[in-house]
């Protein structure tokens, strides 16, 4: 099979998008291969097709993926599955027994996919079974963030490079931002054999980048909501601004809700379903709205608040205007602003002793004994961990970052967690219980797909106990609380939690390196001076300064950003009409440069 015939089999496409066919010709060559797409340039194809194209050459053959993003692992899963494509994943929350299944899967079954989380990487035991799967290639996604010189990296990345000492198989990073520095230490910490690197350009020809400036965000964003007609994201930087703004939005007249993590995964997927389909308008959503979601006719992405970087920033505008139609992204910047943006470096970057102060009260809360925990996981909900110990939120949560890529802990930020359930009677005694006959099938279901049940607490899918069966999650939900209220089970309903692990024991001091720290701080403070320097700019094409950015220096001017705007003021009455209405014909169009 060509990768031509799997694209069009598996995919029902009839051709590649622009630097599609020559990534997955790299990959199937044996080469080691870094890809730079921009968001929604079609990544997953990338590795999707070589996996399968490998697997019918050789009879067998699995993709492993590695990818930060739980939401978005579920929802490929999900979607090769509709197309019979065999995929599975593991990550933080699944209880041993789901593990095993999934690597038996792997390794007995016809399966093409393997998701895991980096988190899973530190684990010992999940490596010794992971290189006797008959792993064909790897596939890095976000490969960003195995670089210390990126905005976003994760010390568990480093554990890829250990892997590929026991597979040798080629492995394809993938990430839509990336600085020169960034690319070059993307392929020396993954161990490439020789630099191979494929990037179409990041411009995108129909977005129109907007900074506007005001003291007044609420009435500029009103503003512009209602000259900008379509489907919008608002950014903001905290969960109590994402509700109280969707509140002040709805209260004048516009369609919006809020979303953020810290919602129930049910209530979360229902707001984000609502949006998606068009029945909300606006959603005013922090930054974990939008991984993994492409929607194409997203029309305005609204910055209310500044991102700490650049590749931020244009990963999360990147969201308008997929379907290549005009969009607008604009970042609202207020005089404040510039005061608020270096606070942040002192709320990420707290003193050592205070970094110290954070680790020993949390393994005194946790009662850890100096010398001991290693490998222990505990869930934790931090605010009442501040709560409880005294200590400031934002410096506590950003001593658990500090401490994670120390390696001092593993601290993973709210994950939703599947149920549990453990029978509380033995199965003589189950026999002569007075259930309902639903409630009898339903344990019976449960000693038959969960064989640790009367011992310890196991985590149930309740989707495929819905399918055993023959009813649905909600009928189950409750019939599985009836028997908690009856003592025969206990039952821990589906959480949203943080979790800490700890891959060492529990030290008497904390030593935080200039690689974890000091060059750690200068890096974010150099990202977030770019992203000043882009908001208070007033001479040069906002375009041309974000490609720069990643190293396209000789980029054209856009012609559609305020900037371009400004320096033709003598055809702006002109030339706003004509860009607006460029393909996709908006009969109301948004003047930048408009004042409400």
């Amino acid at each position: 099979m060509t990768a031509q015939e799997a694209l069009h089999t598996y995919f029902n496409y009839d051709d590649f998008r622009p630097m599609q066919r020559e990534i997955i010709e790299s990959v199937l060559a044996g080469k080691d291969t870094l890809a730079l797409l921009p968001t929604g340039g079609g990544k997953s194809l990338c590795f999707q097709v070589p996996a399968l194209v490998k697997a019918e050459e050789e009879g067998e053959g699995l993709c492993l993926v590695i990818t930060p993003l739980i939401a978005l692992m579920k929802d490929q899963v999900a979607n090769l599955r509709e197309r019979n494509i065999l995929a599975t994943a593991i990550y933080t929350g699944m209880s041993r027994e789901e593990q095993r299944i999934a690597f038996d899967n792997c390794l007995y079954g016809p399966y093409r996919f393997l998701y895991v989380s980096p988190e899973r990487l530190e684990s010992e035991e999940f490596i010794k079974r992971v290189v006797q799967l008959p792993i064909c290639m790897i596939a890095v996604d976000e490969a960003h963030c195995i670089s210390q010189w990126g905005y976003d990296f994760r010390p568990s990345y480093l554990r890829i490079a250990e892997i590929r000492n026991y597979l040798n198989v080629p492995v394809l990073a993938l990430t839509a931002t990336a600085t020169p520095e960034v690319v070059e230490d993307i392929q020396r910490q993954l161990g490439f054999k020789e630099t191979n690197v494929f990037r179409t350009s990041f411009a995108r020809e129909n977005l129109h980048y907007v900074v506007r400036r005001t003291d007044d965000k609420q009435g500029q964003l009103l503003h512009i909501l209602q000259c900008v007609p379509g489907t919008a994201i608002v950014y903001v930087r905290n969960r109590k601004r994402s509700q109280e703004l969707s509140q002040w939005l709805m209260a004048n007249g516009q369609s919006a809700d809020y979303y953020h993590a810290g919602l129930p995964a049910g209530e979360r997927n229902t707001r984000q379903q609502a949006w998606k389909d068009g029945q909300t308008r606006i959603i005013v959503c922090t930054n974990a709205f939008g991984m993994g979601i492409d929607k194409p006719d997203v029309r305005l992405v609204i910055h209310y608040d500044m991102p700490d970087s650049i590749e931020a920033y244009f990963q999360e505008a990147g969201r308008a205007g997929r379907d290549g139609e005009q969009a607008w992204c604009v970042l609202l910047y207020g005089q404040r602003d510039h005061a608020v943006v270096k606070q942040r470096v002192a709320n990420n970057y707290p003193p050592a002793e205070e970094v110290e102060r954070v680790y020993q009260l949390l393994c005194d809360y946790l009662t850890i004994a100096l010398g001991s925990g290693r490998d222990a996981t505990f869930t934790i909900d931090v605010e009442q961990f501040c709560t409880d110990m005294h200590l400031s939120f934002l410096t506590t949560y950003a001593a658990l970052q500090l401490l994670t890529t120390a390696g001092y802990i593993s601290y993973i930020d709210e994950q939703d967690l599947q149920p549990r359930v453990r029978i509380l009677t033995d199965k003589e005694e189950l026999y002569h219980l007075d259930e309902s006959p639903f409630q009898e099938r339903l344990l019976s279901a449960l000693m038959r797909r969960y064989s640790g049940i009367f011992t310890d607490p196991q985590f149930i899918h309740l989707p495929r106990l819905a399918e055993d069966m023959c009813s649905t999650e909600f009928a189950v939900n409750s019939s599985l609380a009836a028997l908690a209220k009856q003592h025969i089970i206990r039952y821990i309903p589906a959480q949203r939690v943080s979790m800490v692990h700890f891959p060492v024991p529990r030290q008497d001091t904390v030593g935080l390196s200039d690689k974890v720290y000091a060059d750690r701080k200068r890096i974010f403070e150099r990202n977030l001076q770019a992203m000043l320097e882009y908001a208070e700019n007033d001479h040069y094409c906002r375009s041309q300064l974000l490609l720069g950015y990643f190293g396209e220096e000789d980029a054209p001017l856009c012609g559609m950003c305020d900037i371009c705007i400004t320096n033709k003021k003598s055809d702006i009455n002109n030339q706003i009409p004509e860009i607006v209405h460029h393909k996709n014909e908006v009969q109301h169009s948004y003047n930048p440069l408009q004042r409400p």
